[in-house]
C-alpha cells in the first residue's frame, strides 16, 4: 500500500510552474512594454516641454529697464535728470513667509507702512519670479547692514537702479510734473510687456504727456544661474532703447525769478513769445517740491499737501479758471470796431441802467469818468462804457468774436489736464442751466464778470494773439526731442490756428495803442508800472470780483476776508513795436490789478528783455 502512495504530483508541479511563469513574464513585458511606452512619451511626445522646463532651471530672462530720457529747458539747464540708487527688492517666489521676512528685514533696514502696503500690492500685480522693490534710496549704512546678513535672506537682493531727480525742486513742478510707482490704473492702459522692467511712470506735467517718448522701449538678458539662482554668465542680451530727451521752451530762471516776484500771493504766472506759441514761463503758486513723490511720500506729508487750504497740488495755469474782469476789455473794444459799435463817445456818470431795469451797474470809479471814447475806456478801464457796448454788441455777437481767440476752449497746449474755461452764450446757459438769457448778464459780461471764465493760460495764449495781429499759434512747452547725444535734436514746428481777422486791419492798432497808453500815460491804471521801463508795454490791468455785493453797499478791502477780495489782474506784451513776449499775471485776492499784478508783471518782463535779475 505504501509503495504505490504517490507524494509529489510532478506533472502537475511542473504544469503549474509554467502557468505561473507564463503569468509572470507576462506582466514582467508589460511592465516593461509600459516602461518603453512611458519613455517613448517622455523621449519623443514630451521633449519640448520638458527641455523648456530643464532650461528654465538653468537659465533665466531678465528685462532690462531703458533709461528714462533727460528734460532740459531752452538754455540746456538739466530739469529732470537720473541718478543711481540702492533698492531693495524681492523675488516672491523665493520667499517662503514674505510676512515674517518683511519684519527680520525690519530690524536693521526702515520700512514704512506704505513701503510695506505699496510692496503687497506689486506683488498682486507682477509675476512671481519678477524682482519687486521694497524699499527705494538705501543709505550706505542700510546697505551694509543687509550684506553682512544676505545670507540668510534666499530672494532678497540689493540692486542698482537709476531714479530721477529734479534739480530745481518746486520751481517747475506743475509744468515738468514727477514720476511715481505705477498703480493698479495705470497698468490697465500701459503695455505691460515693455514696462516689466519699469516701476515708475509719468504721474504729471511734461512727464506724463511724454511718458512714450521719455520712457524707451526695455531690453532683454539671458542668464545662465546655478541653483541658488545666482548667475554665472550672460548668454545673450538685447539692450534696451534709452527714452528720448527733450528740450523745452521753458527758461528755468525766468520761471524760478516770476515765482519770486509773485510772492506770497497764491496765483499764476504765464509768458509766451507771440511769435510762435512757445511758453517762456509757466507759474503756479503755492508748489511743492515733486522730488519725495518718486520713492513714495509719507502719508502724513502728503496729506499736509493734499488738505492745504492754498491748494498747492492744484494747477492754476491749465486748471485755474478766473473771471478775467477788465482784461477783457481791448478784445471787446475790438468787437466793438469790427461791428462799427465803438466809434462814439458816451458819458460816464459812473453807473449804467438798461431800460426797464432799476438796477445800476456802478463803475469802479464812483463819480466816473466824463465824456469817454474807447480809447480813454481802455486807458482808465472805464466800466460804463462797456456797458453800453456790450449791449449793443449783444452776448451773440460777442460770443463769436471772442472764441476767435480762444476764449471759452482750450488752448490745446501739449501738457494733459487743461480746462476750457468759459465763455457764455444764450446757448450754453439753455443747455447747462435750463434757462433764458438776461439783458443784464450781457451787460455785465462785457467787463470780463458774471459766468466768465478763463485760465491764466487762456489769458496769455489771447494777448499774444492781439500782440500779433491776430496771428495765434498753439501754445507749447516742448521744443526739440532728442533720440540720443550723437544726433540733433529734432525741433517741433509751432502749429497756427485759424488767424483772427478784422474788417478794418488798422483797429489793431487803434487798440494796442490805447493799451501802450495803460502803462505810459499819465492816466492809466498801470502807469506806475511803465514808468522808467526801457522798451514800451502795451497792457490791460483787471480786477475781478470773487463774490456779489449789494446794490447800495461799498466794497471796503480791509473788511472782507483776505480769501474773498478781489483778483488782482494784468495782461500785457512788450516790446510795443516788435512783440517778443506776451504775459498774463493773477494774484489771486490782491486788489488792484494796477498795483499788485502789474508791478509783478513789468518785473518778469525786465528781466526777460533787460535780463538783470537772471
Amino acid at each position: 500500500m505504501l509503495r504505490n502512495l504517490q507524494i509529489k504530483d510532478h506533472g502537475n508541479e511542473t504544469r503549474l510552474f509554467k502557468r505561473r511563469a507564463i503569468v509572470a513574464i507576462s506582466v514582467v513585458i508589460i511592465m516593461m512594454l509600459g516602461i518603453v511606452a512611458r519613455l517613448i512619451y517622455l523621449q519623443i511626445y514630451s521633449h519640448q516641454h520638458y527641455s523648456t522646463l530643464s532650461q528654465k532651471n538653468r537659465l533665466k530672462i531678465v528685462p532690462l529697464p531703458p533709461t528714462r530720457g533727460l528734460i532740459y529747458d531752452r538754455n540746456g539747464l538739466l530739469l529732470a535728470k537720473n541718478i543711481p540708487s540702492f533698492s531693495l527688492e524681492l523675488i516672491p517666489e523665493q520667499v517662503k513667509d514674505i510676512d515674517k521676512t518683511l519684519e527680520r528685514l525690519g530690524q536693521f533696514i526702515s520700512i514704512r507702512d506704505s513701503d510695506r502696503a505699496h510692496f503687497k500690492r506689486l506683488v498682486k500685480q507682477k509675476r512671481r519670479f519678477q524682482s519687486i522693490p521694497l524699499r527705494y534710496r538705501l543709505t550706505e549704512e542700510e546697505v551694509a547692514r543687509f550684506s553682512v546678513n544676505r545670507h540668510l535672506y534666499k530672494g532678497v537682493s540689493i540692486q542698482a537702479r537709476l531714479i530721477r531727480y529734479y534739480p530745481f525742486g518746486k520751481e517747475g513742478v506743475h509744468t515738468i510734473g514727477y514720476v511715481g510707482r505705477i498703480d493698479a490704473r495705470e497698468l490697465q492702459r500701459i503695455d505691460t510687456a515693455n514696462y516689466s522692467a519699469t516701476t515708475h511712470i509719468g504721474k504729471l506735467g511734461i512727464e506724463r504727456s511724454y511718458e512714450d517718448e521719455l520712457h524707451g522701449q526695455v531690453g532683454y538678458q539671458q542668464e545662465e544661474v546655478n541653483a541658488q539662482n545666482r548667475t554665472l554668465r550672460i548668454l545673450d542680451s538685447t539692450p534696451p532703447i534709452a527714452g528720448k530727451n527733450l528740450h523745452l521752451n521753458i527758461d528755468i530762471k525766468l520761471q524760478a525769478y516770476a515765482d519770486k516776484v509773485l510772492g506770497d500771493y497764491r496765483g499764476s504766472i504765464v509768458a509766451i513769445d507771440p511769435r510762435n506759441g512757445a511758453l517762456l514761463a509757466m507759474v503756479s503758486k503755492p508748489n511743492y517740491d515733486p522730488n519725495p513723490f518718486v520713492t513714495g511720500i509719507s502719508v502724513k506729508n502728503y496729506s499736509v499737501l493734499r488738505d492745504s487750504p492754498d491748494k498747492p497740488l492744484f494747477n492754476r495755469t491749465i486748471l485755474g479758471q478766473y473771471p478775467p474782469g477788465s482784461t477783457v476789455k481791448p478784445f471787446i473794444g475790438l468787437a466793438g470796431l469790427d461791428a462799427g459799435l465803438a466809434n462814439n463817445s458816451l458819458f460816464c456818470p459812473g453807473w449804467f441802467e438798461l431800460e426797464g431795469d432799476e438796477r445800476r451797474y456802478r463803475d469802479w470809479k464812483k463819480h466816473g469818468h466824463g465824456e469817454t471814447n474807447l480809447d480813454k475806456a481802455i486807458v482808465q478801464s472805464c466800466d460804463v462804457f462797456f456797458y453800453e457796448l456790450a449791449k449793443n454788441l449783444r452776448i451773440t455777437q460777442m460770443h463769436k468774436f471772442m472764441t476767435q481767440f480762444g476764449f471759452g476752449q482750450k488752448t490745446g497746449i501739449d501738457i494733459i489736464g487743461e480746462l476750457a474755461g468759459l465763455f457764455p452764450s444764450r446757448e450754453w446757459k439753455r443747455h447747462k442751466r435750463g434757462q433764458a438769457w438776461f439783458p443784464g448778464e450781457t451787460v455785465i459780461t462785457g467787463i470780463g464778470q458774471g459766468f466768465t471764465l478763463t485760465t491764466p493760460l487762456q489769458l496769455a495764449s489771447a494777448t499774444a494773439t492781439l500782440a500779433m495781429n491776430g496771428l495765434r499759434f498753439k501754445p507749447s512747452i516742448v521744443q526739440s526731442m532728442q533720440g540720443n547725444e550723437n544726433v540733433e535734436p529734432v525741433q517741433q514746428l509751432a502749429t497756427r490756428y485759424k488767424s483772427v481777422l478784422l474788417k478794418e486791419p488798422q483797429n489793431w492798432q487803434r487798440v494796442k495803442r490805447s493799451m501802450m497808453r495803460v502803462m505810459h500815460s499819465a492816466r492809466g491804471t498801470a502807469r506806475g508800472s511803465g514808468r522808467g521801463a526801457a522798451y514800451k508795454i502795451a497792457g490791460k490791468t483787471g480786477t475781478a470780483q470773487v463774490f456779489g455785493i449789494a446794490q447800495d453797499a461799498e466794497y471796503n478791502e480791509e473788511e472782507i476776508d483776505l480769501r474773498l477780495r478781489d483778483h488782482s489782474l494784468f495782461v500785457g506784451f512788450a516790446p510795443f513795436e516788435k512783440p517778443t513776449i506776451a504775459i498774463a499775471v493773477i494774484a489771486e485776492n490782491g486788489g488792484s490789478g494796477g498795483h499788485i499784478a502789474a508791478p509783478i508783471a513789468r518785473k518778469v518782463l525786465d528781466a526777460y528783455l533787460v535780463g538783470t535779475e537772471l
